[in-house]
């Protein structure tokens, strides 16, 4: 389908179309919305509209000089909800796409949004602060990210990406999907990758999850060094009221395509548990 104008800027959209109850999914960093090649046919033969987009810097959706702030980010997604005009939608995300559920509810509330699902997602709030002794990054560690994806991007992808799809130091996918990652990798803008490092690294979404209110889905793998169960997914299913929380044993970061029938198959079933009627 044609890209979305959404906030001012070009999106690339896929959509299956249909009248079936709407999915967004929400990739992570540093892929795009072709990362979710595992779930979009598991939904669509479940009878589900789905819709994948390409976070501005990345993939096929304009890179431009500023935005790269889930403010933004979050206002993004509700100019592609509101373009699309898509109601009664499950908001699906991905590690930093966890973000953009969280701070788009916080600031845009939930009249769109039938039900949220955070997998392996970065909220509440990942930078160690005074207040947030919990968290799993030093200020160090994300200027140090940022210097490496600087530096020597090409070898900090290569880095990253094995240590993406890693649980207990051994690689959960085929060379071939992580390479398959890599591709996606490279599309991504020089400034949106660096940036993002600090917007996912800094970002404190815990006043927005306090806010949710829809059924909620936690799903995280225990084996995820990238963004810890602990610090992240333990605490989001304890913050957000009455959230479910599924815990895929051996589960490493890319979790969705790494184990991508458990997660399907706990994917699909939230999402009929959290359908009307």
């Amino acid at each position: 389908m044609p890209d979305v104008t959404a906030n001012g800027i070009s999106l690339h959209v896929e959509d299956t179309g249909g009248d079936g109850r709407p999915v967004v999914l929400i990739h992570g960093w540093p892929l795009s919305g072709a990362s979710w090649s595992e779930q979009v046919p598991a939904l669509t033969a479940a009878g589900h509209r789905v819709i994948t987009y390409d976070r501005r810097g990345f993939g096929d959706s304009d890179k431009p000089g500023s935005g790269y702030d889930y403010d933004t980010f979050a206002a993004d997604l509700a100019g592609l909800l509101e373009e699309l005009d898509l109601r009664d939608v499950a908001l699906v995300g991905f590690s930093m796409g966890g973000g953009e559920i969280a701070r788009y509810i916080g600031t845009h509330g939930q009249d769109r949004v039938r039900a949220a699902v955070f997998a392996a997602a970065v909220p509440p709030y990942l930078l160690k602060t005074d207040d947030n002794p919990e968290g799993g990054l030093g200020q160090d560690d994300v200027e140090g990210m940022q210097q490496g994806a600087r530096d020597d991007r090409e070898g900090f992808l290569d880095g990253f990406t094995t240590a993406f799809f890693s649980a207990g130091g051994e690689l959960k996918v085929t060379e071939e999907q992580r390479q398959e990652a890599l591709a996606l990798a490279a599309r991504a803008g020089d400034q949106g990758l660096v940036e993002c490092i600090h917007a996912f690294g800094t970002t404190d979404f815990r006043a927005d999850l306090e806010k949710v209110t829809v059924p909620t889905l936690v799903i995280h793998g225990d084996g995820d060094g990238t963004v810890p169960f602990e610090v992240s997914g333990k605490r989001t299913a304890e913050i957000v009221n009455g959230a479910e929380l599924v815990v895929v044993q051996d589960g490493p970061h890319g979790l969705n395509v790494s184990h991508a029938e458990e997660f399907n198959r706990a994917l699909l079933a939230f999402l009929d548990s959290s359908s009307p009627g």
